[in-house]
Formats: C-alpha cells, sequence, structure tokens
C-alpha cells in the first residue's frame, strides 16, 4: 500500500483529542496561527455525526497561505473495523498534502486507543513521528459520572503526554486541583497537567516524541465491537435542497442536515432558533443574507464567528434525545 510516489517520512503528528465540546477545533485553529508560512500541514477530523461541521469551520477560518489541508472522517470513531476508514482518510490526505506537520483530531466520542494502534503499525511508522498527544479536559465535568464513567473520556486522559484544563477562565476554585487529582488518581502521576483558556496552548507542548504506554493503564483499554467497515462518501443534496442523516452510539443520538447554497438563512431567526436549543454539542456553517457565519453550542453557550467561505450550509447536534419538531424551526429560518 503506497501513500504516493514521493517518499513521505517522519511528519511529525499529533493527536489533539478530549471529549465533546471542549474545545479541539478551538485548540486546532489556534495553533493554525503558529504555522511557519513556508510549512504544508493536514488536520485529519473525525466526527461523530453524519455531516461534517469542523472541515468547513476550519476550512472558512484558516490563514490565507493556501497550505492547510483538511480531509473528515464521519459517522462515528474513525478507527472502526480494522481502522479502516482512517487509513483511507489519512493515505489520501498524505498523498494530497505531503505535510510538514499532521494533526489528528479523533471525534469526542471515538476511540483513541485504536487510532493509537493504528499509527503505531510498521507501515505508518516508517512515514510518521508520533510526537505528544494532547487531550483537552473541562475540569468542571468531573463531578459528573456520565463523564468520568465513561471509557472513553478516561482513555483520551490515558494517553495524553499533556491534559490541558481548558476553559480555565470558567473554573471555580478548586477546579484545577481536581482536575490534577483525577489524573494522578488514574494511574497518570508523570502525566503533564497544564491550564488554557480558549484552546490557547504553547506550541511547544506539541514537540518532542509521545511517551505514551498504554502497559502502564491497561485497565483503562477495554476493547469495543467495531462495526463500520469503510469511510461512506458523502451523497449528493438531492433536488429538494435539502439532505438529513442521523447516527448513534456511545450513548448519544445524533442529527444533522446539509443545505444547498440556494437556501439562504436569516441571521437573527437562526440567532435566537440557536441559543434556546438544549443539547450536549451543537455545530454550525450557515449561509445567511449578511454573510457566512459558523456556529458553536456548548453547555457555555452560543458562540458565532464570520467565515470567509463554505459551498453549502450544514449543522448537526448531538445529544442524548432529538427534538423532532427541531426541524420545522430550522426551515422557518430560511428567507
Amino acid at each position: 500500500m503506497k501513500v504516493n510516489k514521493t517518499l513521505i517520512s517522519g511528519v511529525p503528528t499529533n493527536i489533539i483529542t478530549g471529549f465533546l465540546g471542549v474545545g479541539k477545533t478551538s485548540a486546532i485553529l489556534n495553533l493554525m496561527r503558529s504555522k511557519p508560512s513556508n510549512e504544508r500541514w493536514a488536520v485529519l477530523v473525525n466526527e461523530f455525526g453524519e455531516i461534517g461541521i469542523d472541515g468547513s469551520l476550519l476550512q472558512g477560518t484558516q490563514n490565507q497561505d493556501g497550505q492547510v489541508y483538511i480531509r473528515e472522517v464521519l459517522g462515528g470513531c474513525m478507527c472502526c473495523a480494522a481502522g479502516l476508514p482512517m487509513q483511507i482518510a489519512l493515505n489520501q490526505l498524505l498523498s494530497e498534502s505531503k505535510p510538514d506537520r499532521l494533526l489528528i483530531e479523533p471525534t469526542g466520542l471515538g476511540h483513541p486507543r485504536e487510532v493509537l494502534k493504528v499509527l503505531s503499525t510498521d507501515y505508518y511508522r516508517q512515514i510518521i513521528d508520533l510526537q505528544k498527544n494532547i487531550t483537552l479536559v473541562d475540569a468542571r465535568k468531573l463531578s459528573e459520572p456520565r463523564y468520568t464513567e465513561h471509557d472513553t473520556f478516561n482513555q483520551q486522559i490515558a494517553i495524553a503526554d499533556t491534559v490541558v484544563g481548558n476553559k480555565r477562565d470558567l473554573y471555580q476554585q478548586g477546579d484545577e486541583e481536581s482536575l490534577a487529582d483525577y489524573v494522578g488518581a488514574l494511574g497518570l502521576s508523570e502525566t503533564k497537567v497544564i491550564y488554557a483558556k480558549h484552546g490557547e496552548i504553547p506550541f511547544a507542548e506539541f514537540e518532542g516524541a509521545t511517551q505514551f504506554n498504554k502497559q502502564k493503564t491497561p485497565h483503562l483499554f477495554k476493547q469495543k465491537k467495531q462495526t463500520r467497515t469503510a469511510p461512506i462518501p458523502e451523497p449528493p443534496i438531492p433536488e429538494s435542497g435539502i439532505l438529513k442523516a442521523t447516527n448513534k452510539g456511545e450513548g448519544f443520538h445524533s442529527v444533522g442536515w446539509r443545505m444547498s447554497a440556494g437556501r439562504v438563512f436569516n441571521r437573527q431567526k437562526l440567532l435566537q432558533l440557536l441559543s434556546t436549543l438544549t443539547a450536549e454539542r451543537m455545530k454550525a456553517v450557515f449561509i445567511t443574507e449578511s454573510g457566512i457565519f459558523g456556529y458553536n453550542l456548548t453547555a457555555d453557550g452560543l458562540t458565532e464567528i464570520e467565515l470567509d467561505e463554505c459551498s453549502e450550509s450544514r449543522l448537526e447536534i448531538i445529544s442524548d434525545r432529538i427534538d423532532d419538531s427541531f426541524e420545522v424551526q430550522l426551515l422557518g429560518c430560511i428567507e
């Protein structure tokens, strides 16, 4: 299996992981600002839902030197079925970009153990240089069993060379200490713990070889049955101009929509609708009468950023339950 005709070897590679809504995409956007203008970077993004949003957000806000290449793997953990979806997407991305650095963002509900398993094979060991694994954690969530009892949440911490307590500006007294104590209680006393606001992590934290050793924490890496066999390409939007897709797993449901560029949304109506939405996670890009905007909803509220470009409007919701009436309200925002 060849990646391309030009030999690729020793590409510095970072895994940037963390649970839903912790700020992984923001961290990658911030990291891109550190990219030397003469370097080509590649980003492999995995999304739980069937509608890719992160690729549009990253593409719409990247710097103007045209040296960032992005590829998405949709519909759950990209490492299902012996890593085939990840290998196909990664090989295509490496062939296209021939990067100076590779960033991999698994879904917040994915299995980081499986990502590392694929990247540690003899084949990829010749191509990439696994550098520090970065895991973002919102320390305020440590009081909620649905996080601390979730295998994926603990796996993400276990693979980290550096655990980043993100959203530090929102912490209460004792939150920082709780995170340090939690990492230590997992048997990871040597793992570095730092704190950040808005995903702003020094570039130096990404440099250097990973020290991850799963033998230290075997109890955190339970095998799970895998079902996906290959990445499913995105279908074209039908003549109606709207495509809906759903997914479920790991205790969560996702629902998403893709809408053709001819469907222009009213920005104020969108803001009113999205600000009342209750969900674990929502991301979106919309073409509105006022321009193109990206939206991000977490437990901390809704944010809006202006984007340079996108080819269609997209929205993805991840929650433990889905409100069937939302689609009618969403379509009511079209002008």
